[in-house]
């Protein structure tokens, strides 16, 4: 590739034209919703999520910030931000990776193997390692409540307001409320 803007038109065009549905935010391409369903076989088979993506200028050479707008159980997922823990994004992104990788294989690997010891949610990762059954049933309920497709196509509306007075929405709590910003 010949510059970094060539290689972020062909990432993003390449998630386009595979299953996923991709919208635009602002009508540019650096910002943008994923359509996400939880893997086959987990506890968040079923689910439907919408991860914010925001591209970097030095993208692929830095990694994309993600983050679940809609609300999801799991120790390495912020409930309240939808921020992610995840190595491969963090702290070991390589411009050999590209964004079908992060809905292909590092969400559903990190929804499917959660570590519990370096968690974002201290009470999702306390419940994993306490009491598994009670952690399956909130995963599940979580899925039941916040991961269906009406829950992220009728989110549009309260993401138009993420940009309000953040400590003002979060002081006021909705069961459908939906979580904020990805990672920085």
């Amino acid at each position: 590739m010949s510059s970094p803007s060539k290689r972020r038109d062909m990432d993003v065009m390449k998630l386009m034209m595979s299953d996923y549905t991709v919208e635009p935010i602002n009508d540019g391409i650096n910002e943008f919703n994923v359509e996400f369903h939880g893997p086959k076989e987990s506890l968040y088979e079923g689910g439907v999520w919408k991860v914010r993506v925001e591209l970097p200028d030095a993208y692929p050479y830095k990694s994309p910030s993600i983050g679940f707008l809609n609300k999801i159980f799991h120790p390495n997922v912020d409930e309240l931000s939808g921020s992610v823990c995840l190595d491969v994004i963090n702290q070991s992104w390589s411009p050999m990776f590209d964004l079908l990788n992060v809905f292909e294989v590092f969400l559903p690997q990190l929804l499917l193997y959660p570590n519990p010891s370096d968690p974002l949610n201290g009470d999702a990762a306390s419940l994993m390692m306490e009491d598994q059954k009670q952690y399956e049933q909130k995963v599940k309920e979580y899925c039941e409540r916040y991961a269906k497709r009406e829950n992220i196509t009728n989110s549009q509306a309260e993401e138009s307001s993420d940009d309000d007075d953040i400590s003002d929405r979060q002081s006021t709590s909705s069961e459908d409320e939906v979580a904020g910003h990805p990672d920085p």
